[in-house]
């Protein structure tokens, strides 16, 4: 099946800039209440995925304890070699499996590498969920 079922589209989740600074991405994920959120550059594409730990790494490595550090630092300058990899938009959602085990989304990107959205955690599993629960019920009858 494809993702498209799935795609929670740029328009209705919460994302940041790379050229944010560290204060602003801050504020989005507490008034927001993430632990992760998806990265995109100026052009549209998927830069990355910036964590709480990242955040607390970046105020401990760069002793940004007061607000004027933190208006200093720039996503892109914290965002780490790990991160969310993503899958183009023709993927079949039975593909994303194995990712999600290790990411609470998978972010998504068309042909031309520009990010469109992301496929949560919770919506692969609730797709395996139905489908084997079907299964199951259908070989019981």
């Amino acid at each position: 099946m494809n993702i498209l079922f799935f795609l929670k589209p740029k328009g209705d989740i919460v994302y940041i800039y790379d050229h944010f600074t560290l204060r602003q991405a801050l504020e989005k994920m507490k008034r927001h209440g993430y632990s992760a959120i998806p990265v995109i550059d100026k052009d549209g594409g998927y830069a990355g995925t910036l964590s709480e730990g990242d955040l607390l790494w970046a105020i401990l490595n760069h002793s940004a304890y007061d607000s004027h550090k933190r208006e200093q630092l720039l996503v892109r300058d914290i965002l780490n070699g790990r991160q969310n990899e993503p899958v183009n938009v023709n993927e079949a959602i039975e593909d994303l499996l194995l990712m999600a085990m290790n990411q609470n989304f998978i972010p998504v990107t068309d042909d031309r590498g520009l990010f469109i959205g992301i496929v949560t955690r919770r919506d692969i599993l609730q797709f395996f969920y139905d489908k084997s629960h079907y299964v199951s019920s259908a070989m019981s009858q």
